[in-house]
């Protein structure tokens, strides 16, 4: 986890370039994420199981620290700040009702239908994440040529949608979204039709992006790699590789990561820099932290400790009630109390499940409002 200090003016002509951030945290947050997720599949390959189901300490760093956790992490952003919550209290409360009584009306009739509609929902908001990385730097750019959003949108949208097309055209596959058969076949033709427009798109932004960098000057690197890992990730997790591990490492990573790193940087390092511009001798003479909360390495302590708690209750409720597959992860708890825990929930297991998917649903639904053009965390 980056902290605020990374974020310190400097005159290098690095710097004039539109980060969301700052060179370092946005080559760290974009590329290293990237990097460490390609990274995994040679670990997978000499250690056996790249064509395997994800192993317990993959899903532990990857499933809970990462994809459970980033969803916490938008508590930070609403449900952990009084002044937001009071902001828009309608659409913060009734979001988690709405989710879990849609949610619950829906699994009472059908669990296939259920997780396949939850699927989808996932799906909308991973492919407009990565489309928001994209607006957000040709926002900082002040990019408003109506043809270059066109190439730029074309680009991130076909570099998620390929990879799902022609996962959706080529099922049973070794892995699946959230449960399996949660997506529905499509024919094969599908993906052979929109091949050549997706290797199209991602041909013209290359040219797009070289033409404005030599011709202008106007580089946009965070852009360019937002672009080049999401489209190198999903084909290679998705297409190029046929295994949960495969899909697991490189799809979690690069869109909990970042969406983390944002969150933190709203909550704290918006309000730092705010604070030092309106007073010159912040710079100057820095106060010393009244608190280890208020210091850089006990904000990241706070952060994490939090969404990773609450990952790891919520994924123990997942465990005990419904899909009792890691009872290694919660062995500390009491024999006697973990069954008879496990028991009472299976029973609810028809108000459980769509209960413990409000707060990704909830998460889903609110970052569709929260980056909005005028009010994003890094404007």
């Amino acid at each position: 986890m980056t902290t605020c200090d990374s974020a310190s003016p400097s005159r290098h002509s690095l710097e004039r370039l539109p980060w969301l951030f700052s060179p370092a945290v946005d080559l760290a947050t974009f590329g290293g994420s990237a990097l460490v997720a390609l990274a995994m599949l040679p670990l997978g390959a000499a250690l056996g199981f790249l064509h395997d189901e994800t192993p317990g300490w993959t899903w532990v760093a990857t499933i809970l620290l990462i994809d459970v956790a980033h969803v916490y992490a938008t508590g930070f952003r609403v449900y952990f700040d009084g002044n937001e919550l009071r902001r828009r209290p309608w659409l913060y409360g009734l979001t988690p009702v709405l989710a879990f009584a849609i949610g619950g009306a829906i699994y009472s009739e059908s669990v296939t239908l259920f997780w396949s509609v939850l699927a989808y929902l996932a799906v909308f908001h991973f492919i407009r994440q990565q489309y928001g990385w994209v607006a957000l730097y040709r926002s900082r750019e002040h990019d408003s040529e109506r043809t270059g959003w066109w190439i730029d949108a074309s680009a991130i949208y076909l570099a998620t949608l390929y990879p799902l097309i022609h996962w959706h055209a080529h099922l049973p596959r070794h892995f699946w979204w959230f449960a399996e058969g949660d997506f529905i076949q499509v024919p094969e033709v599908a993906a052979t039709i929109v091949m050549p427009i997706y290797w199209l798109s991602i041909l013209t932004y290359a040219a797009r992006s070289l033409h404005r960098g030599f011709r202008d000057g106007a580089w946009n690197p965070g852009k360019d790699i937002v672009v080049l890992t999401t489209a190198v990730c999903w084909y290679v997790g998705i297409i190029t590789f046929n295994s949960d591990y495969a899909f697991t490492v490189t799809n979690v990573i690069i869109h909990g990561v970042p969406y983390m790193v944002l969150i933190y940087w709203y909550r704290w390092c918006r309000i730092a820099e705010s604070s030092d511009s309106a007073t010159d001798q912040a710079s100057t003479h820095p106060s010393r932290p009244t608190s280890r909360w208020q210091t850089n390495t006990g904000r990241v302590a706070l952060f994490l400790g939090v969404v990773w708690i609450l990952a790891y209750a919520e994924e123990m409720l997942w465990d005990f009630g419904i899909w009792q597959e890691r009872g290694w992860l919660f062995a500390w708890m009491p024999p006697g109390f973990a069954d008879s825990a496990g028991e009472t929930l299976a029973e609810a297991s028809v108000w459980l499940a769509p209960a413990l998917a409000v707060p990704q649903i909830t998460h889903y639904v609110l970052d569709g409002f929260l980056w909005r053009r005028r009010q994003r965390a890094s404007s």
